[in-house]
């Protein structure tokens, strides 16, 4: 999906079937990958993952209103894609430290973007939907 012409955005290099076949866009890595991200705690969790290592107790701690299942569930999810990486270290208790992957490292810069993108353009957005509601 990458394009030759750089001033083209590589989404819209490649013409999608009309209507869009709904295996297809199931099996898409690319709307995989952004369910992922667009869950309600990932993109949080792998934002403080970036900045540094933590025990699990630390990020229950950092992340007000997300339950141990959830947190579980999530850090489940993002060791299974390759993106944290799960370290247990043989303490007594035993204590389990998550940290990025290399491949979790390399979506810091995508999310970077995006998330300056959205700051850019907050106002606008917020302007669009106060026009939106009072229509």
């Amino acid at each position: 999906m990458f394009a030759t012409n750089s001033s083209v955005p590589s989404v819209l290099v490649h013409e999608l079937p009309r209507p869009v076949p709904t295996d297809e866009f199931a099996a898409c890595p690319v709307g995989d990958v952004f369910r992922r991200v667009g869950d309600k705690w990932s993109m949080l969790l792998v934002i403080l993952l970036g900045q540094r290592p933590h025990r699990y107790n630390e990020l229950h701690r950092a992340v007000e209103g997300i339950s141990q299942r959830m947190l579980t569930r999530t850090l489940r999810s993002l060791e299974t894609d390759g993106l944290v990486r799960r370290e247990v270290h043989p303490t007594v208790p035993p204590s389990v430290e998550y940290s990025l992957t290399p491949l979790g490292s390399t979506l810091l810069e995508p999310l970077s973007a995006l998330a300056d993108w959205a700051l850019r353009h907050e106002t606008e957005i917020n302007e669009a939907r106060s026009r939106h509601r009072d229509s």
